[in-house]
């Protein structure tokens, strides 16, 4: 039920979810499904629900900045990218991301799964992960109509059939994406099948999380987990509560801490709520951390300086962080061809008739996705630099392994991420056909579409951090992702936009663009470009890694149990805990997580 402040002050419930987003909902579905079991989530945002701002299709981004929405954090200075500043948007609100994101679904390659595996965590591999992404969907099929436009292929033993995330191809499929797709094959990308299998090296047509049955609105996991448990009298909800700390108890369990509770703050007042069995902290990769640390566990150092009274000793919270790093190839399109972009919300008589037709459950651009994708290895996009890139990213590691300036279990990983570089079947960088004008140095001109093939750098070397910058639970952590800060990150992001723009030299893209706008003449020589990657990159909002699932002497936070180390019942549920960042477009993930470990807490597996 939505709750009042005197339904969760001072009360007791078995479980406490702080957070209630993307994985948050989902573990507390799964919890409520007995009705023995009570459970309480505090959620720092609004319900912001039917909000056609986050149901309607086709806005992507255009709450971002919006705080009712959006946690809009910003990085410190980013020393390698000519010490920018960069905005990391972050859903606020039931439903948390997924409220917010372009909607994409989509799943890693099985190597990036069982990497995580590898490094010390059984059970989670691809094999587990495919069979929780799977139970999360509910696939629907492109329609007659769509196969004409364009031949959408699918496995059904990839795509999930009973989920409560809808999915679906876009009720759109665009001439951009096709127009991709089909120079890309040009160039020797493959066109797959069914990328949802493991194997996501080649192109492809993307699934959506969108409710084909229901005006093609968003499906996301407040319309998926919280609506329709809403009314059940064991499930708790209480929104616009901060998670503050973890409370517990004073007398251990054997050397662990006893998790009995959660302060939060409610409307400026600080309250507890009593958790008789366990905490879970889904507050996303940027917000677990800090309130693990507000908690009193991480790094001694962090903790003093805000003057938390260390509890656990836990130096991994807070670091490990790695995020996508993206950048924008805009293109002027050829008027002459039939191109449909979301430029035309751009024009307000446009934008209210697109709306009266959605209305009138017609044809209209709100059904447009993101949905023509490519994960390319640097062998078929860059076969004069590749090998140049792993000797010289191979060398500058090893020289860090011997000077020891590696932080305990980095150097796992980074083997790990080298025999990844060197294997042609695994991708290394990933090109979208995004249908408008989607790069920051340049406007856009009126009533013209625009096609941004967007560059996605996807396993960076670099590593950066999160942490509180005081007690105060309400203020922004303190966010570094050092992006570049290994400087081959960024010789692989620029060859990712090297061939993005090499493709746009090759039909059918040749003909479909007229010029391109970004970086344009600017960006001739290497040199010239990678100034313009430093200044128009940002993330791809897919941040892991900061309160990750390792060994406890690699770094780790938690256990393969997602359990907090030092702790009996504490535990963490967001992407904060995949070790190593994944080749997709993180939303799946973030499910898939989460159903695993409701089978953990309902000693499933």
């Amino acid at each position: 039920m939505a709750a009042q402040i005197s339904d969760v002050s001072g009360k007791s419930f078995d479980y406490i979810i702080i957070g209630g987003g993307t994985a948050g909902l989902t573990v507390a579905n799964r919890l409520v499904e007995d009705p023995f079991k009570s459970v309480l989530v505090l959620e720092a945002g609004e319900a912001n629900l039917d909000d056609p701002k986050i149901l309607l299709g086709g806005g992507f981004g255009s709450i971002f900045g919006d705080e009712k929405y959006d946690w809009a954090f910003t990085t410190l200075p980013q020393k390698y990218a000519n010490n920018r500043r960069m905005a990391l948007p972050r859903g606020k609100g039931l439903g948390g991301s997924s409220a917010v994101n372009f909607y994409v679904w989509c799943k890693p390659p099985a190597a990036d799964i069982d990497a995580w595996e590898e490094l010390g965590n059984p059970g989670w591999n691809w094999e587990a992960h495919q069979k929780y992404a799977l139970r999360a969907e509910e696939f629907s099929a492109a329609s007659e109509e769509q196969l004409e436009h364009y031949a959408h292929m699918h496995n059904a033993e990839f795509r999930g059939k009973n989920g409560a995330i809808k999915t679906t191809p876009p009720g759109k499929t665009l001439q951009v994406s096709k127009m991709l797709l089909d120079t890309l094959q040009k160039q020797g990308v493959p066109l797959l099948e069914d990328p949802y299998g493991g194997n996501v090296t080649g192109c492809w047509i993307a699934a959506s999380s969108l409710d084909r049955k229901n005006q093609w609105n968003r499906s996301y996991a407040a319309t998926a987990y919280y609506i329709p448990n809403k009314d059940k009298p064991n499930f708790t909800v209480l929104t616009e509560a901060f998670g503050a700390r973890v409370l517990f108890d004073t007398e251990k369990s054997g050397d662990d801490l006893v998790a009995t509770g959660v302060e939060f703050v409610h409307k400026g007042k600080r309250y507890i709520a009593h958790a008789t069995k366990e905490v879970i902290c889904s507050a996303g990769a940027l917000k677990s951390p800090q309130i693990l640390e507000l908690s009193g566990i991480g790094r001694r150092d962090v903790l003093e300086k805000i003057g938390v009274p260390v509890k656990v000793e836990l130096p991994g919270v807070g670091e490990n962080l790695q995020d996508h790093t993206m950048v924008g190839i805009s293109y002027e399109l050829d008027p002459k061809v039939a191109h449909e972009t979301v430029d035309l919300f751009r024009n307000p008589e446009q934008a209210k008739e697109q709306l009266r037709l959605r209305d009138l459950d017609q044809d209209n651009a709100h059904r447009i996705g993101v949905s023509g994708f490519s994960y390319i290895p640097l062998q078929i996009s860059s076969p004069n630099a590749v090998q140049n890139i792993i000797d010289g990213v191979t060398k500058h590691i090893e020289e860090q392994k011997k000077n020891g300036k590696l932080p305990p279990g980095l150097a796992e990983q980074y083997d790990i991420q080298l025999r990844m570089l060197q294997d042609r079947s695994l991708p290394d960088i990933e090109l979208i056909a995004f249908p408008a004008h989607l790069t920051p140095l340049t406007a856009p001109e009126k009533d013209k579409p625009y096609l941004t093939v967007l560059c996605v750098i996807q396993h960076p070397f670099s590593r950066g951090w999160v942490h509180a910058k005081n007690n105060d639970p309400l203020d922004q952590p303190d966010i570094d992702g050092r992006v570049f800060e290994n400087p081959y990150d960024l010789e692989i992001f620029l060859e990712s936009a090297k061939f993005a723009k090499r493709i746009a030299e090759t039909e059918p893209m040749k003909s479909g663009c007229i010029r391109e706008i970004d970086p344009g003449a600017s960006a001739k020589t290497d040199d010239e470009l990678k100034e313009y990657l430093k200044n128009a990159c940002s993330t791809c909002f897919h941040a892991c890694g900061s309160a990750s699932m390792l060994p406890r002497d690699k770094n780790g936070v938690v256990d393969p149990k997602l359990r907090v180390y030092g702790t009996k019942n504490l535990r963490v549920a967001d992407l904060s805990v995949a070790p190593m960042e994944i080749a997709a477009h993180t939303q799946a993930a973030a499910y898939a997580i989460a159903e695993q470990l409701a089978d953990i807490l309902l000693e499933k597996i």
